[in-house]
């Protein structure tokens, strides 16, 4: 059920970013090349938090093994 949502969800999201209307500030940025520059902090900080959340689940599932004993 979890997954057909989700296949919803992302089936959607071209409708709604073709919704969205021209601002200047992302036109100007896109001109400039400074929009990858955007992208590619929010992509790096993203990657971040994904390796510390992944690092945090292993660490917790080893203290957990742990605490069974």
């Amino acid at each position: 059920m979890k997954i057909r949502i989700l296949i919803a969800l992302f089936g959607l999201v071209p409708f709604i970013l073709s919704a969205q209307p021209n601002v200047e500030m992302a036109d100007g940025m896109r001109s400039n090349g400074k929009i990858y520059v955007v992208v590619g902090v929010i992509l790096i900080i993203f990657a971040g938090i994904t390796f510390y959340l992944i690092r945090l689940d292993r660490k917790l599932k080893k203290i957990e093994k742990q605490l069974d004993i």
